[in-house]
């Protein structure tokens, strides 16, 4: 059997941090046993489904990486094979048309609010003579489900779950105006689209007794489920927007790198041992369900940013002079990006996020004169820092080769003769090269700068034309 799994967002919302670690575990479950991964975009509930949040679904799956088989299929367009398979099991007698009024419905959610227990329908339709049926009345079709013995499922997550069959009532199955019901809807997608493994939350897992319950009445094998449990906060409790229930978007906007971000999402509720740095192809190839945990993974802030540092250091620099310019630096010149790929080696380092690069780095693009931040700008402003400037900024005219040692080598003779210490120097000149009291090394700023650029940032702060911002 050639393993098909599938990832069904419904395009209400955004893709969100569960979303994608759902759409991830299914696309490595595929990709380790060979098999196929496939997209469905559940969009049945036409009022809350728009096409922006169906794009920025695709978007998002694309930038994690996690390309899809075939085409994607919108489970809308399919509504009229859903409903002609609910028409057939009322051929067969295993469903049956319900006529129960909705104050009918709500004296039973009443009644078992009142007793304390869930609300299922009494099955008031289930066995009675149609003849009885009301005028006028536009019935539901309702599955004619077991009542006695239990449902079992061998999930590959949550092993031998099992449910009393007097617990689940009768589904509907069709809606009074003839539209499907989602969890008819589900079970008929995954049936044609051949889906040998449903992959997703825990919360569907009361969900997987009904549907298994569907499969039986149309006379197909079910899928194989795995439930895995949901991600909360660092404080146990369910996951919400200020624990980090962002759209994927929000991470990619922060300055997240998708490598990280996945790497980050593989080890909520999935291990291998102490591997806590796991590349795509690694991941591909240890994937597998038995791994994955049967308790709440608990979403950490600092873990993802000690991760996403770990895959900056190791990220190309192109690459990432692409993504400061693209997303944070917009105008860049070609010097300007030039200085930043030259740079890019002492500063990413530095940095947990590509937001914190590009802070880090604005100082090689931007046009002269610089603004300082006030820690520099007060380096700047102190008693003779303008004056030992100034015969730095001599002594480095006359260098015959402009290199960072020839640079460091000037400045350290500067700090002999003045008697002073070496960051009595280097601290302003890192100041005036930079604007900011916080840079990567001040040797390398300055061969990377440029000869004319850095003489001619350090003359605009002799002069005072840097200001604090």
């Amino acid at each position: 059997m050639s393993v098909v799994t599938r990832f069904a967002p419904s395009p209400t919302g955004f893709l969100h941090i569960g979303g994608a670690r759902t759409a991830l575990f299914n696309w490595l479950f595929a990709r380790h046993h060979g098999g196929s991964f496939r997209l469905r975009i559940e969009d049945t509930d036409r009022q809350r489904s728009t096409p922006e949040a169906i794009e920025a679904i695709l978007e998002g799956l694309q930038w994690l990486g996690l390309e899809w088989d075939e085409e994607v299929v919108y489970q809308f367009s399919r509504a009229q094979r859903h409903a002609e398979l609910a028409r057939g099991l009322l051929v067969s007698g295993r469903a049956y048309h319900c006529y129960a009024s909705q104050a009918e419905l709500e004296e039973m959610r009443a009644t078992a609010r009142a007793e304390g227990r869930p609300m299922r329908y009494d099955g008031r339709w289930r066995d009675r003579d149609p003849a009885e049926a009301p005028a006028g009345v536009p019935p539901v079709v309702r599955l004619k489900a077991p009542q006695q013995g239990e449902t079992l499922i061998e999930d590959s997550v949550q092993g031998s779950v099992r449910v009393g069959n007097e617990q689940l009532d009768d589904m509907v199955l069709l809606r009074a105006d003839g539209t499907p019901t989602y969890m008819l809807s589900v079970v008929v997608d995954d049936h044609d689209m051949g889906i040998t493994h449903v992959i997703r939350g825990d919360d569907h897992l009361t969900n997987a007794f009904r549907q298994t319950q569907l499969y039986r009445a149309l006379d197909w094998e079910p899928p194989t489920f795995a439930h895995v449990p949901l991600i909360h906060g660092p404080d146990g409790a369910k996951l919400s927007k200020r624990h980090g229930a962002l759209g994927v978007e929000a991470y990619r906007e922060m300055g997240y790198l998708p490598e990280a971000l996945c790497n980050y999402l593989l080890r909520l509720g999935w291990g291998h041992g102490d591997e806590e740095i796991i590349s795509r192809e690694q991941a591909v190839a240890w994937f597998d369900l038995p791994a994955v945990g049967r308790s709440a993974a608990r979403f950490d802030f600092a873990k993802l940013e000690h991760l996403n540092a770990h895959y900056l250091r190791e990220a190309d620099d192109t690459r990432l002079v692409e993504l400061v310019a693209a997303t944070y630096l917009q105008g860049v010149d070609e010097t300007g990006r030039a200085r930043l790929l030259a740079g890019m080696p002492g500063l990413k380092p530095r940095a947990r996020t590509i937001k914190e690069l590009a802070e880090l780095a604005r100082f090689y693009a931007e046009q002269r004169p610089l603004v300082c931040n006030d820690k520099a700008a007060k380096l700047l402003q102190a008693e003779g820092a303008a004056a030992l400037l100034q015969r730095l900024a001599e002594r480095l005219a006359a260098l015959p080769d402009w290199n960072e040692a020839a640079i460091e080598t000037e400045v350290r003779t500067l700090a002999e003769a003045e008697d002073i210490k070496l960051g009595a120097v280097a601290q302003p000149l890192r100041a005036a090269l930079s604007g900011s009291n916080v840079s990567p090394g001040v040797f390398e700023v300055a061969a990377i700068l440029g000869r004319e650029e850095s003489l001619g940032r350090i003359a605009d702060a002799i002069g005072g034309a840097v200001t604090a911002d």
